[in-house]
């Protein structure tokens, strides 16, 4: 038998606003507006601040462990700015931008960290889950939620975001392949910040690109520059148009790079080389857009200073705000279990006894324990 090809493909990567100040006009022409370039800006740079303010408040005990959003913002805020206010955002832990822009208050980021529940309680209309911890997790919740718009006739989608890591996770092929073969429209975006904690990228991946594993599922897939706010917006489109009018998932690898730490319990230069680092530090996205919008004429040095200024105010605000919440109420902890609470537990909720079990705790018999 002759020998044919069985597949020929290719992974396209999207620039437009580079490190060095190059922008593509004909990609990038009217893709941000102005107006609306300089509150992405805005955005980024409180979330950038609220990361510095939040590593303190741990290093003073104020804090649990934190995980620094730094270098990362422009994959999140690019792909919220996208979506439509009823997509689902379903996150990890490293979209903080996104999400805000979403409209999460950025206090209940804080107290999430915090160990404080009520920051996981998030008003219905933003459509945003609570951060996912657990590795990889949050995928299958996407394509849940994106197979339930479908079944219900309605044009949402999802986007579920998460690191070159969690590709190595089993929870991660079963999202792609159920998504794939069902034709679910959830939108994969994976952070590619080339470190996994302490694991290099290319023990994750031995492939080029992370954007292949997609292919092997039948999945349409594109990798960009994810420091370029413009790459990512661009790529977006692509990916939601083709979840939202075509039904079917895609998947979109944004290049980053994690700055800080893994989390503020781990210390990254126990295992990362300080000029890789420093490589990185000169790709930050908010360096271009600055930069970008110098050269524009629409940013100057002044309109930066009263933007610091007014960023520190809001970080102090926001504080505040998280670590002056009232204490929580005993009963919250059974209001928090069921829309309806059960007969039973609403009788403990009331007395303060297991009723459930006929006795008060205090007044169980305890076995005698023999002396010999």
């Amino acid at each position: 038998m002759p020998i044919t090809t069985a597949l020929t493909t290719e992974i396209q990567r999207v620039s437009i606003l580079d490190e060095h100040g190059q922008f593509d006009e004909k990609l990038g022409k009217d893709l941000i507006p102005n107006d609306d370039l300089i509150k992405l800006y805005e955005e980024m740079s409180l979330c950038r601040k609220l990361d510095e303010v939040a590593f303190k408040l741990q290093r003073s005990g104020r804090m649990g462990t934190y995980p620094q959003n730094m270098g990362q913002e422009a994959n999140s805020l690019g792909a919220a700015y996208v979506l439509n206010q009823d997509d689902w955002l379903v996150t990890c832990y490293r979209e903080n931008c996104g999400l805000f822009h979403r409209g999460l208050p950025p206090e209940q980021i804080l107290l999430h960290w915090m160990g404080d529940e009520r920051g996981n309680n998030i008003a219905p209309d933003l459509c945003i889950t609570p951060i996912a911890v657990p590795i990889g997790t949050q995928m299958l919740h996407a394509t849940g939620l994106a197979w339930a718009s479908k079944y219900r006739g309605e044009k949402r989608i999802a986007c579920t975001f998460f690191g070159d890591g969690a590709t190595s996770e089993g929870d991660f092929h079963e999202a792609m392949n159920f998504a794939a073969n069902l034709d679910i429209p959830v939108v994969f975006f994976c952070q590619n910040n080339h470190w996994a904690i302490s694991v290099p990228g290319r023990i994750q991946c031995s492939a080029p690109t992370v954007a292949q594993r997609a292919i092997a599922y039948g999945m349409d897939t594109i990798q960009c520059d994810g420091n370029d706010i413009f790459a990512v917006v661009h790529c977006m489109r692509k990916a939601v148009e083709m979840a939202r009018e075509h039904g079917r998932p895609f998947f979109v690898e944004g290049v980053t790079y994690r700055l800080g730490d893994h989390t503020t319990a781990d210390d990254a230069r126990r295992y990362r080389d300080e000029e890789e680092v420093e490589l990185w530090r000169q790709r930050d996205p908010m360096i271009r857009v600055r930069n970008y919008m110098k050269q524009l004429g629409i940013w100057n040095d002044s309109k930066e200073a009263a933007l610091m200024e007014k960023v520190e105010a809001e970080t102090s605000a926001i504080v505040q705000r998280a670590e002056s919440i009232e204490d929580p109420d005993s009963d919250d902890f059974f209001n928090a279990m069921y829309a309806e609470i059960p007969p039973d537990l609403d009788l403990q909720r009331r007395t303060r006894r297991t009723s459930s079990i006929g006795q008060d705790p205090s007044q169980i018999e305890r076995p005698q324990v023999s002396s010999r």
